[in-house]
């Protein structure tokens, strides 16, 4: 009776996690041999300009991001900003460009990305990474608003949110 009870909560325990952690596209999964060791949500905006284009019609130009990282209790821990760059309150930095994409399920929130880390600062949990995976998004997408020459340098903050999978 013991051992059925220990497996049944084993087996909760298991789908618990496994519930957590989204199925990750095969376009943009981890290197062999890398895995997820840090979990960090995100909150924030996907900030885009308007301007006008090589061909002289105006667009919603992506500029970057700006939002809170936290823990999985809900506490910050940093901020992700531009370059695209992750800064932990503990003193380590990161700096990605992206690797792959793939759409976000439902397709009305912007795309699943695998980011190779190309730059480390300090020391911290987020300078162990070798790659970021951006899950779970919601929102961010370009405005739908116009953008003409009366929206010529204006910024539209678009909400979203993320889950940023830090792999070594």
């Amino acid at each position: 009776m013991r051992q059925l009870v220990l497996g049944g909560l084993l087996a909760c325990v298991a789908g618990v996690a496994v519930a957590q952690t989204p199925d990750i596209p095969e376009a943009i999964k981890p290197a062999a041999g890398q895995a997820v060791y840090l979990t960090v949500p995100a909150t924030g905006t996907q900030n885009y300009t308007c301007e006008k284009n090589a061909s002289g019609a105006f667009a919603w130009v992506f500029k970057g991001p700006e939002a809170q990282l936290f823990d999985t209790n809900k506490k910050a821990i940093g901020k992700h900003y531009g370059g695209p760059t992750w800064e932990g309150t503990d003193g380590g930095k990161v700096v990605a460009a992206a690797k792959a994409n793939a759409p976000a399920p439902g397709g009305n929130s912007i795309p699943w990305l695998n980011l190779e880390v190309k730059s480390h600062e300090g020391n911290g949990q987020f300078t162990q990474a070798k790659a970021i995976l951006r899950v779970s998004t919601t929102g961010g997408t370009a405005p739908t608003t116009p953008c003409a020459e009366a929206q010529n340098g204006t910024t539209s903050k678009v909400p979203y949110t993320a889950t940023y999978l830090f792999v070594k």
